[in-house]
């Protein structure tokens, strides 16, 4: 979980997020919104990607309004600034503006330390966001979200629900949310294992399956059998999710023994051969385009859409049309 620096006011003129953990990244953006926007409603927020922040663009940015607005800066991968831009920002950081939060999300390392020293140096309130490698580090993470949420949790549940989910910490978030919104009183293993494991399990995970093998009749036959057995549609898209981004972690990964990659990529050895036999019809491109339906399935099941089955159906095709896309080349 995110950990912070003493200084733990979210409107201090200089917020300094370090980690690469996107989900702990984009929350710590959020606590320093929802807090600008508590404090002024009309709040303005401006969310910049290095290329976006070019030189003297913060000084726009951060020049005195006659309206005494409150804004928030937002600057993303600050370690990627261009030389220019840093030496506009370190000499923000020197003397930050009223009513104006500055956060800086860095990645950490070496590249651009000397923008991270200039901000710790200024007395920047920081929080970590570190990439949770370790499944210890997991399970802290889902009691905490337990916690956070007012909710008990056996630790048996806990436990089952990082076996269950994996690594992926928005997933493991996803299903704290989804058990705290749908039962009542204390969640233990019993539950878990209704939502996660058995036949939602093995039905949501064979619909994923069979869609990045390219089997795309199957995958539908599967998704079909799933929603007529109650299978809730987000526990599809979350099955999905994780099967394209494992092809797409697999596929980027350096050659090596399962062992090694397991433990490179945080997935079971057993999981890494699986995997390898699935994306062998697999390009770059194909990833990209799935990731793109998922998340689209994703909105559509959430609400975003009128007929989630079909917004389910239209992602197993795409992405099993795109588990073939090696073959049109």
């Amino acid at each position: 979980m995110a950990r912070k620096t003493v200084n733990d006011d979210p409107l201090a003129p200089v917020t300094l997020a370090v980690g690469q953990e996107d989900l702990l990244l984009d929350r710590a953006v959020q606590e320093v919104v929802a807090a600008a926007k508590a404090s002024d409603a009309d709040t303005d927020v401006r969310d910049l990607t290095p290329d976006q922040l070019q030189p003297g663009t913060l000084a726009e940015l951060t020049s005195p309004s006659l309206f005494a607005e409150r804004k928030v800066v937002v600057v993303r991968n600050a370690q990627d600034l261009s030389a220019d831009t840093v030496k506009d920002v370190k000499a923000y950081l020197g003397a930050p503006a009223e009513e104006i939060t500055l956060v800086l999300l860095h990645a950490g390392g070496a590249k651009g330390k000397g923008l991270l020293d200039a901000a710790r140096k200024a007395g920047a309130r920081e929080v970590a966001c570190p990439k949770m490698t370790k499944p210890a580090d997991r399970l802290a993470f889902v009691r905490t979200e337990f916690r956070t949420a007012g909710r008990s949790a056996t630790p048996e549940a806990c436990q089952a629900l990082v076996d269950s989910i994996g690594s992926d910490l928005r997933e493991l978030a996803s299903a704290v949310s989804q058990l705290t919104a749908d039962i009542e009183g204390t969640i233990d293993e019993a539950v878990v294992g209704q939502y996660y494991t058995g036949r939602a399990e093995a039905s949501s995970f064979t619909v994923a399956d069979r869609a990045v093998e390219g089997r795309a009749a199957e995958a539908l036959e599967a998704l079909r059998w799933s929603l007529s057995t109650g299978v809730a549609p987000v526990l599809i898209t979350s099955a999905l999710a994780q099967g394209v981004r494992a092809i797409g972690k697999l596929s980027s990964a350096r050659g090596g023994r399962p062992a090694d990659l397991a433990r490179e990529l945080g997935m079971p050895p057993w999981k890494i051969d699986r995997v390898r036999q699935q994306m062998r019809g697999w390009t770059p491109d194909g990833v990209s385009v799935a990731l793109r339906a998922v998340a689209e399935a994703d909105a559509g099941v959430k609400g975003a859409g009128e007929d989630p089955e079909y917004a389910l159906e239209k992602a197993v095709v795409i992405i099993a049309r795109a588990a073939r896309s090696r073959g049109r080349a």
